[in-house]
């Protein structure tokens, strides 16, 4: 199991047990959380794109509902080749089409592309196994 997995996994455990009158508790998942924000910008990811499309369209999961006028969407991003083969068991089983493929991407690389998208809010680590979304804001490192 990657370290990121390992910290994403140690935060969700801490906010289910989340004591809001606890200022310890609330201090450590803020530090987690800072922490988890530098390594998704250094770490890299697999993403998985729809092969039979001709630009080889990465998957996104939309967000926002059908009578929104945007289509907010986040990028899902895998912390190994495993997690991203379930994923796309996963997206062959609800959208029937079978030709999805996976590529390695830096986390700063991925925000960096669509940066200039609007709907674009940020990555969705280990989607959908793992609920934990990272906003694109967010990805950054202190020593820029």
């Amino acid at each position: 199991m990657s370290e990121l997995k390992e910290l994403i996994e140690k935060y969700i455990e801490l906010e289910d047990n989340f004591d809001e009158d606890n200022e310890e508790m609330a201090d450590e998942l803020h530090d987690l959380g800072h922490e988890i924000d530098h390594m998704v910008y250094h770490e890299e990811f697999t993403i998985v794109y729809n092969a039979d499309t001709e630009d080889e369209e990465v998957v996104a999961l939309i967000v926002s509902g059908e009578d929104d006028e945007h289509e907010e969407f986040f990028i899902p991003v895998y912390t190994s080749e495993e997690e991203a083969q379930k994923a796309i068991e996963s997206f062959i089983e609800e959208s029937g089409e079978a030709n999805f493929a996976y590529d390695k991407a830096v986390g700063n690389a991925i925000v960096q592309a669509y940066s200039e998208d609007d709907e674009f809010l940020g990555l969705a680590i280990d989607a959908p196994q793992c609920d934990f979304v990272i906003f694109s804001e967010n990805v950054h490192d202190c020593s820029e």
